[in-house]
């Protein structure tokens, strides 16, 4: 089953909003082995739309299209719907009772341009929308499967997942072979030397495929294996991920969507530890990342943003003559951090950072992008000096992750000599 993934919007087009839509949706799609053949984006327009639809048919077996679908003019998905497929709106009570429900949970005042949108295509299955008032359509024809949902991600994401894929899931055929894709997510590692480590890639893989794929948090290997049936399937792939994990495990801290902070929660909750962090440069996005985290109370004490060498003094007990010698920016200042922050929350693990985010603040001998990282638990403290970019926020960024992989490390007791 071949899927086309549509994407309407002038707000995509000129680069105000990013068509994560597509990604979400493609993934997905990937997941139960529909191909995706091609993703476009189309302006506002009657007929440039109407244009689309017509080439997606033609040249796949799934349309899936993602905006236009609200109560306003610039909102023209559903009138070209009607139009390319010479139907009618019809008016569904089904879809009005949600409406109705979706203002009374807001204890908000439904309008009349709200109840227009309980009209849907006559040759439409309306695909409910939990978390908005514009339903989507399902339409089957000829063969082929039209889908039409809102562009508001949460909307569109509660679409797929109950209705779209499960619908789809049932209906697709693996035409006699069977495929599975797994992500494994490394981090702490370039991608130029995680291929250097892993070696000779045609007998880890063994006709299995792999691509690299990097980001500021680090580099997904996505591995794609293909054999008739699904055992034969999963245990070619679970050799080929024993072989990758001989090679970098250590690396290694998840699979497919998972995140570092998820993996460090599940560690610290199984282990019955808790954390406290001071962060300097960070600004407390590491203690933002941790608490993004459901039940991370369990294990996360408190989170203190020292970003003011006062703040250091104060709070955390770092020595002013350390600061003065040393600078805030320095492994013996990070140190004291970890252990100030420790000792003040009582907790297990100390976690601490440091650094020069830019683009003002280098000196000489401290650039921009340089970061000191310390983790302290009972039994040991270990800073580690990290060089990063130019760049304010993807240093923030890389250093959060830097710091997490450390704890993750410092729980599962990983060296930390490279």
């Amino acid at each position: 089953m071949k899927a086309y993934i549509i994407t309407i919007g002038d707000e995509i087009l000129i680069g105000q909003i990013i068509n994560t839509n597509a990604g979400f949706i493609g993934e997905k799609l990937t997941e139960i082995q529909v191909d995706v053949v091609k993703t476009s984006v189309v302006p506002d327009d009657e007929e440039a739309i109407i244009n689309e639809f017509e080439n997606a048919l033609k040249s796949s077996d799934v349309v899936i299209v993602t905006g236009g679908l609200g109560p306003t003019h610039d909102d023209v998905t559903r009138k070209c719907i009607v139009k390319f497929f010479n139907t009618d709106l019809v008016f569904n009570e089904e879809v009005y009772e949600d409406v109705k429900e979706f203002f009374k949970q807001h204890n908000r005042e439904m309008t009349e341009i709200n109840k227009d949108q309980a009209f849907v295509p006559a040759i439409a299955t309306p695909i409910k929308n939990a978390y908005g008032t514009a339903p989507g359509s399902w339409i089957e024809k000829d063969g082929k499967i039209f889908v039409s949902m809102p562009g508001v991600p949460v909307e569109m994401k509660a679409m797929m997942e109950d209705f779209v894929i499960p619908r789809l899931k049932e209906l697709n055929e693996n035409n006699g072979k069977f495929v599975i894709r797994e992500t494994l997510l490394t981090t702490g590692i370039p991608e130029s030397v995680l291929y250097e480590k892993l070696g000779n890639l045609d007998e880890i893989l063994d006709g299995a495929k792999i691509a690299f794929l990097p980001s500021q948090y680090g580099v997904r290997m996505r591995i794609t294996v293909e054999a008739e049936n699904e055992k034969e399937t999963k245990n070619k792939l679970s050799e080929i991920e024993q072989r990758i994990r001989s090679k970098v495990g250590r690396y290694i801290y998840g699979k497919n969507g998972e995140l570092l902070e998820e993996v460090i929660g599940r560690l610290l909750a199984d282990r019955g530890l808790t954390v406290a962090t001071a962060e300097s440069c960070t600004g407390g996005l590491i203690a933002s990342r941790i608490t993004d985290v459901s039940g991370s109370s369990r294990y996360f004490e408190r989170g203190i943003v020292s970003y003011s060498n006062g703040a250091k003094v104060e709070l955390l007990h770092v020595d002013e003559d350390t600061i003065m010698e040393y600078g805030a920016v320095s492994e013996q200042v990070c140190k004291q951090m970890a252990e100030g922050v420790r000792a003040v929350s009582g907790t297990d693990i100390g976690l601490a950072v440091t650094g020069i985010m830019g683009p003002t603040g280098e000196s000489e001998h401290k650039p921009i992008g340089l970061v000191y990282i310390g983790v302290c638990g009972e039994d040991s403290c270990i800073v580690k000096e990290f060089h990063f970019g130019r760049d304010r926020i993807l240093n923030k960024q890389r250093t959060s992750q830097a710091a997490l992989d450390m704890l993750r490390r410092h729980i599962l007791g990983i060296p930390y000599d490279d």
